[in-house]
């Protein structure tokens, strides 16, 4: 059975207000949430601490929300709707550099965002912006719109995973990290392809292998066979 939609629920007139108590409202609620996401992560936003936060029961809140896998929907919309999709000025490729840089600044701005994105569908209006944000730029740059809708997918999931990565910390450059002392542990006996290449493995800065990656993607791109048919159903796209 199709979970219900949270972008497409009525609107829910408050039954409290006043001097007291402020009304509630989805809004309210979804920047209660965020706030908890940003300051404790993922295990930090729950409905019973945004309920308590509100100073209400979890009850109140299936009036507006259905559940917490709709909470997190409404949530990492309203996060993206700070990624910037104009402003970058150059061609194509410059334009789509800066909104996939945008797209993982605002990720990586919350521990928990990242990984709200990976357990969840984005279908609402700010990642309907990024998805025709993408489609556009990619049909400057001669994409057609099969191979396109499949590179948004690719091209997000990417992002995502940095962003995940750089939310919890993880440095694979880092010379003390676990990822530089089991490459500098590893011999030229039993691993001479990596012992080879280990101070490759680590070079870079975050910014470099970023750019270098998705100049890798989209190149592939712009090559790539022609998509799937127009009849063919998959899941939406990442964000």
């Amino acid at each position: 059975m199709a979970r219900p939609n949270p972008f497409e629920a009525p609107p829910v007139k408050s039954r409290r207000g006043g001097p007291a108590k402020a009304p509630l409202s989805r809004d309210a609620i979804v920047t209660c949430a965020l706030q908890q996401l940003t300051q404790g992560g993922l295990e930090g936003m729950s409905l019973r601490k945004v309920a308590a936060a509100l100073e209400t029961g979890p009850a109140s809140l299936y009036a507006y929300v259905d559940d917490l896998h709709a909470l997190h929907a409404l949530v990492l919309d309203r996060a993206l709707g700070k990624v910037k999709l104009r402003g970058a000025k150059g061609s194509w490729r410059a334009r789509l550099q800066a909104l996939l840089r945008s797209y993982i600044q605002v990720l990586s701005a919350s521990p928990g965002l990242a990984q709200l994105a990976f357990g969840t569908i984005a279908v609402g209006p700010n990642a309907l912006r990024i998805t025709e944000a993408l489609l556009a730029l990619l049909e400057e740059a001669g994409v057609s719109a099969a191979t396109g809708a499949w590179a948004v997918d690719l091209l997000t999931l990417y992002v995502t995973a940095i962003a995940a990565e750089q939310a919890g910390g993880h440095a694979p450059a880092d010379p003390a990290g676990a990822v530089a002392r089991a490459f500098a542990a590893a011999t030229p006996a039993e691993h001479p392809h990596l012992h080879a290449a280990r101070d490759h493995l680590l070079s870079g800065t975050g910014e470099e292998r970023f750019a270098w990656a998705v100049d890798v993607l989209l190149r592939g791109i712009v090559h790539a066979p022609r998509g799937p048919s127009r009849g063919a159903r998959r899941r939406p796209p990442r964000r």
